[in-house]
């Protein structure tokens, strides 16, 4: 039998699917919207070619229909970047159309910008962790709205760090808040109290989820990683030795500056914006513990103090070496960790 080269690139959508076909010399075999079904695009493309290899753009739900494709239908399927794919249409104008084609062609000349397709279980693993931190994003938002209802009716300090529970007892029983203030305050209160017993059966899920996983039990017994940076490891860069070297980490991680350099100027434009917000925060909230408390990283942070770096640099930088240090403990882990 012989074999027929086919790429196919695939614009997916909840309702469909635009699947693109090209041959080997990028002559358009087909391109048409098809129902978002692993089997009905497998039987149009298979007409056209036995060798398939395909791309889709990285969104919610590509994952899916690209393991499908892979598992079921035994195609090579990438994802692609869809930050870097933008940057390379020719003009303009925007349809599933040529959107479709644009994804086939990048992968038959080799030029597709691909990103790990994380297995099932990464996947599940990312639902919890964006779960909870949704919660926590909630949980700060109520925080800010309370302090600013105490900054608009003047109400001071308090007896005892914010958000201690002293300081609560006070807010609760303060006599200075206007009636409406009291009630929204009040309000506040309970919701405060709802998201913390969500968070807490969201971590219970997440600590049973994660109770025999080799990597995250691996980096709790790292100094300075408790179960949430441990969790927001696993499900946010899954495996460790898909990336070449800890530099290369470090920038997943957006943890590395980005160079704005021209002509003769050489110079730096703080961090990289393209990554993982919450990741990164992660891991600077974590150089801002071991800074504290173990001494490699106090003394890596009091050097770039005393040469005048500001806070916000030293945490970022001592991230950074913390993780390209994390990348040389854990790239041996054994290749069956998801």
């Amino acid at each position: 039998m012989d074999i027929i080269n086919i790429f196919v690139g695939l614009d997916y959508h909840q309702s469909g699917v635009q699947v693109c076909i090209l041959d080997q010399s990028g002559n358009v075999l087909s391109n048409r919207f098809l129902a978002n079904s692993w089997k009905e695009i497998q039987i149009h493309v298979e007409h056209y070619g036995n060798c398939v290899q395909a791309a889709i753009e990285s969104c919610s739900g590509a994952a899916d229909i690209a393991d499908e494709l892979i598992q079921k239908a035994g195609w090579s399927v990438h994802l692609a970047h869809p930050g870097y794919v933008s940057r390379m249409k020719q003009g303009p104008d925007k349809t599933d159309y040529s959107d479709a084609r644009l994804l086939a062609d990048l992968v038959r000349v080799g030029y597709l910008p691909k990103v790990w397709l994380a297995p099932v279980e990464v996947r599940e693993m990312r639902l919890l962790v964006r779960y909870r931190q949704q919660q926590v994003n909630q949980r700060r938002a109520i925080k800010l709205r309370m302090g600013a209802i105490l900054r608009e009716q003047r109400i001071g300090s308090g007896p005892a760090r914010r958000w201690s529970m002293p300081w609560l007892l006070w807010v609760k029983t303060t006599l200075d808040l206007s009636p409406q203030g009291r009630w929204v305050i009040e309000r506040h209160f309970e919701d405060l109290e709802g998201l913390s017993r969500k968070i807490k059966i969201t971590e219970e899920r997440l600590s049973l989820a994660c109770k025999e996983d080799a990597l995250v039990i691996r980096l709790l017994t790292i100094k300075g990683v408790g179960p949430v940076t441990a969790w927001t490891l696993r499900a946010e860069v899954g495996r460790f030795d898909h990336f070449a070297n800890g530099k290369q980490l470090a920038r997943f991680c957006g943890l590395s500056p980005r160079n704005a350099s021209s002509g003769n100027r050489q110079a730096d434009a703080g961090l990289i914006m393209a990554a993982n917000s919450q990741l990164r925060s992660t891991l600077i909230e974590l150089a801002h513990r071991v800074a504290r408390h173990d001494p490699r990283w106090r003394h890596l942070a009091s050097k770039l103090r005393k040469r005048g770096k500001p806070g916000s640099l030293v945490a970022a930088a001592v991230a950074n070496r913390w993780t390209r240090h994390l990348y040389n403990q854990l790239k041996i882990m054994p290749m069956n960790v998801a």
